[in-house]
């Protein structure tokens, strides 16, 4: 039995595909398995061109078969088998596609699509095995061949004894080193999860001799005994390939559950069985919680991703769209292209397609889910609603469009999330803008002196708890064309009324409010009378686009700059202690003034929640007011 060397650029592709290009060993058995079912697929078209042939399915399968002692791993399939040509043809030269010859040469379009290749995939064998044997019997020949390897030095082909059609594929496992396990692929166990885990949904059966145990017949002790039967391990039919109106919730909640996408039980489900541009089928689901990692870079967001029922990749994210990455699911296309390791998709226009439809068909759910299920979404909202404000925030706001009607914050009328539109449905006429207040809680803010003006006017405020909520306002900047609106902005764009402070109190105070500015130099840009406040004797307000709440959310991030709000001190004139404060600067009390300034100046302070530069300072200046 002569040995053939591989062509040059084959042997060097081999050497470097065993060593580099999976990245998971296991995958050698989808691999193997996957072929086995083309082998059998192109039994079955056989059978439609040729009336001879006659395809009985409950005659085909593929056996997984372990003899440990030999450190043996066979696989056999009865399928339509090789010629003495064709082992040579397809698996002398690596990357020989017979499946894809097989497909071209029949003209394949519909059906059982073919998704082996022969060649590459098959020679992802040797990364586990240090010899592999071939022994393969085609269709309607007399004569069966076995093709032998042990990796990059070459192959040999010679006759072989074999009485049915198909083929047998035998591994010797590699023995154990230091680093690697090899044990493992000659566990009974281990073989199963890897089978249920890639080639699950294969349309054949895959069989495997299991060992369980039984109580011993007559035993008064519990006995139990071993035995080994023939066992059927993956399921075959995928559940997405089911029409929906045959499935039940429970059905899709045992799915999450079995895919093991998350512990709780999914908020809503997507079933999505396209057949347009792009053939695929696809089965997402909204988690009911957040997994606990999520806000973590350890979180890897994607959906897993079939070939026709074969695992290609645990987690593709190119599937879904960063700010929807709480989704789970999975994804199965005959239309995928596949490069040399079926795990590096081709990011090709097929993809893209399902992507954007995925995309689309998410946004959807979530708007049904926001008008007909307001109680579910608010759910939703609790556990992903920061997610959907991070869509916004990211890529320069490229996704406001998408996102914008999703979102939802707390309403200072209607004491519950409401939603951007809802909030302009309800603006009075003479309304110019939505207004907003950013604080660390609504209790917080309901208190907020800056509310005041706004909510006298019988205006509606959203109230922004979360960090990331005023990033992302700035982001949309209007909403229907209005125009967002911080309540401490330096104007707020209300029309002034005879209580309110006019320009000519402005003006008489105006030495006043020079020497208070004078003497918080550096740390406000100006102090001015107050034409928000009611009751509340002092606030801050800034003036450009920075805001207090956000100066204080960027100097919390790790190497932040000195980053400083242009602050501007209100005083309330119509307030008790703006007499006691006016008469310290008529009688040209210079210490009482800087006592009474720096007093308000950390009130304010205080009020917004940011830190007193000193605070023993402070204190002493309480007890000087007491004294």
């Amino acid at each position: 039995m002569a040995k053939k060397q591989f062509k040059a650029e084959s042997k060097r592709l081999l050497e470097m595909m065993i060593n580099s290009i999976y990245t998971q060993r296991e995958i050698f058995l989808r691999e193997l398995i996957s072929n086995a079912s083309d082998a059998i697929d192109k039994m079955y078209y056989k059978a439609l061109a040729d009336e001879s042939v006659v395809f009985e399915k409950e005659n085909y399968y593929i056996k997984v078969s372990v003899d440990k002692d030999k450190r043996i791993l066979t696989l056999t399939d009865t399928g339509i088998g090789m010629t003495k040509e064709e082992l040579e043809n397809n698996l002398g030269v690596i990357a020989k596609s017979g499946s894809l010859a097989f497909k071209t040469e029949n003209e394949i379009k519909d059906g059982h699509n073919i998704i082996g290749q022969f060649g590459v995939g098959f020679y992802s064998a040797f990364m586990v095995a240090d010899v592999v044997t071939v022994v393969s019997k085609a269709i309607g020949s007399e004569e069966a061949f076995k093709w032998e390897s042990k990796g990059a030095d070459g192959y040999s082909i010679a006759a072989a004894e074999k009485a049915t059609v198909g083929t047998e594929i035998t591994l010797r496992i590699k023995e154990n080193t230091e680093e690697d396990n090899y044990d493992e692929y000659l566990d009974e166990y281990r073989l199963k999860a890897i089978i249920k885990k890639y080639s699950d949904f294969i349309r054949y059966p895959i069989k495997m001799d299991v060992t369980s145990h039984r109580p011993v017949e007559g035993s008064e002790d519990n006995e139990l005994e071993t035995y080994t039967e023939e066992q059927t391990v993956n399921s075959m039919v995928p559940i997405w390939r089911k029409n929906r109106s045959e499935l039940t919730t429970e059905d899709y909640e045992n799915f999450y559950n079995e895919k093991r996408y998350g512990f709780d039980k999914p908020l809503k489900h997507i079933h999505i069985s396209a057949d347009g541009a792009v053939v695929y089928n696809a089965i997402l689901f909204i988690p009911e919680n957040t997994p606990f990692d999520y806000y973590t870079k350890e979180y890897e967001k994607g959906l897993e991703l079939y070939s026709n029922g074969v695992l290609i990749m645990n987690k593709c994210g190119d599937l879904l769209p960063d700010y929807f990455g709480f989704v789970k699911g999975m994804v199965d296309s005959e239309d995928l292209s596949l490069n040399i390791s079926r795990e590096m998709l081709q990011h090709d226009r097929q993809l893209t397609l399902i992507a954007k439809n995925i995309k689309n068909k998410i946004k959807g759910q979530l708007q049904s889910l926001l008008k007909d299920e307001r109680e579910q979404y608010d759910k939703f909202y609790q556990a992903f609603g920061r997610q959907l404000k991070y869509g916004v925030y990211s890529d320069y706001g490229m996704n406001k469009d998408v996102l914008q009607d999703l979102l939802m914050f707390h309403s200072s009328t209607e004491k519950k999330l409401v939603t951007l539109d809802e909030y302009v449905a309800r603006m009075p006429e003479d309304q110019k803008y939505i207004y907003y207040a950013s604080g660390e809680s609504v209790e917080r803010i309901e208190k907020s002196p800056q509310t005041e003006l706004v909510s006298d006017k019988g205006y509606e405020i959203l109230y922004f708890t979360d960090d990331i909520d005023e990033f992302a306002i700035k982001m949309i900047m209007s909403y229907k064309e209005k125009e967002f609106k911080n309540v401490s902005s330096g104007d707020l764009g209300i029309e002034a009324d005879e209580n309110e402070t006019s320009a000519e109190e402005e003006n008489d105070n105006k030495d006043l409010f020079e020497a208070m500015a004078g003497l918080l130099s550096g740390k406000v840009k100006s102090v001015k009378a107050s034409k928000r406040l009611k009751s509340h004797p002092v606030c801050l307000s800034t003036e450009g686009e920075l805001t207090i709440e956000m100066e204080k959310i960027l100097k919390a991030m790790p190497n932040s700059q000195d980053v400083q709000a242009d602050k501007v001190l209100e005083i309330n004139v119509n307030h008790d202690v703006f007499a006691s404060l006016k008469a310290a600067h008529t009688s040209s009390d210079q210490e009482k003034l800087a006592l009474y300034t720096n007093l308000l100046y950390s009130q304010a302070l205080l009020i917004e929640g940011l830190p007193l530069q000193d605070p023993v300072e402070f204190t002493n200046n309480i007890c000087k007011v007491m004294v």
